[in-house]
């Protein structure tokens, strides 16, 4: 399994953005999916997870109500669509897969090489 992310890009606060993750291979129905993001200087944390089969959703706090993260079994894609963005929403966007509905980025085994995504004026 690949993962492959894009849509990030230079936008204005109060802008809105989706991203894309493109799996390559097959994902199970126990398979989880996430977004993380890490600024320049700053650890990776956690954004939001969408289980592959029952579609469960979990959002991190700074993000919720903001982001809704969704999965498309046909086209094996998960997006992350961000509303209402904030200079702070700048950083690199990390698709990841895994098996258990974590928080943790340590709980997940495959990862996709980034998208920057810049909020700024």
């Amino acid at each position: 399994v690949q993962l492959q992310a894009s849509g990030g890009g230079l936008v204005l606060p109060g802008d809105s953005l989706r991203l894309s993750c493109a799996v390559s291979g097959r994902l199970f129905s126990s398979s989880v999916a996430g977004w993380f993001r890490q600024a320049p200087g700053k650890k990776r944390d956690f954004v939001a997870l969408i289980s592959w089969g029952a579609g469960h959703t979990l959002y991190a706090d700074s993000v919720k109500g903001r982001v809704t993260i969704s999965r498309e079994k046909a086209e094996n894609t998960v997006y992350l669509q961000m509303n209402s963005l904030k200079p702070e929403d700048t950083a690199v966007y990390y698709c990841a897969t895994g098996r258990y509905r974590s928080s943790a980025s340590e709980d997940y085994d495959l990862w996709g090489q980034g998208t920057l995504v810049t909020v700024s004026s």
